[in-house]
């Protein structure tokens, strides 16, 4: 498959790697332009584009970047790709590194609100798990220490596209509902950075609560990034 990837990050550069594993096509860009990329384009054989041909090139697109630096996207980068899949990883760290995000703030989930930039819909995956366990703990089919992922989103094809991508990774995909419930999978839920399994990813959205706890929400005095 033909994999564009739009952050180099912890998690696009670890997806991006296993992936290559696996023999996919992958494109992978960041804000710095392909020239900042010729070391990991040699050492994985990911090749470095721009942002546009990441997303014009790929049956699936995978959006891993800062949340408060989604609406520096071309505002056209997706325009007449109605059956490309797109991804988003995101997650929203108010404290930490994003500023305030007022919809955030006020309750839209994480990935509706990306969705609403990038002005199409988006699924929601790979953004429970740390970068590093991507490529170390993944797992073949039925192994007992298998970690699963939760894959939310409203088209049931695309979302079906990517539970057998997570499948295909080494981990069990885990129909988490619509978008709009997304929130189970956010920051501060129990799915979270604990690498459940299939059972306890689907026992954990059902006991997330949609309130962001503190630490997951803007400061008084932090600046607001929309």
């Amino acid at each position: 498959m033909k994999i564009g990837i739009i952050g180099a990050g912890n998690i696009g550069k670890a997806l991006a790697r296993r992936l290559r594993t696996l023999d996919h096509h992958v494109l992978i860009a960041n804000s710095r332009g392909p020239d900042s990329l010729v070391d990991f384009e040699n050492e994985t054989g990911a090749v470095a584009v721009t942002p546009l041909e990441a997303a014009r090139g790929g049956e699936i697109v995978v959006v891993t970047i800062p949340e408060a630096r989604i609406p520096d996207l071309p505002h056209d980068l997706f325009a007449g790709l109605a059956d490309t899949v797109v991804i988003d990883t995101g997650n929203y760290y108010p404290q930490q590194r994003d500023g305030k995000i007022a919809a955030i703030e006020e309750g839209t989930p994480e990935s509706q609100w990306v969705a609403d930039q990038l002005g199409r819909p988006v699924i929601k995956a790979f953004n429970n798990i740390h970068a590093g366990d991507i490529g170390t703990k993944w797992r073949e089919a039925l192994a007992e220490d298998r970690i699963a992922l939760p894959v939310a989103g409203d088209d049931p094809n695309a979302k079906a596209v990517v539970l057998r991508l997570v499948e295909e990774l080494g981990f069990d995909g885990v129909d988490a509902g619509t978008l709009a419930e997304s929130w189970r999978q956010q920051p501060g839920t129990p799915v979270y950075g604990t690498n459940r399994s299939f059972e306890g990813v689907r026992q954990g959205l059902l006991d997330a609560r949609r309130e962001r706890s503190p630490e997951w929400l803007a400061r008084p005095d932090s600046p607001s990034a929309s």
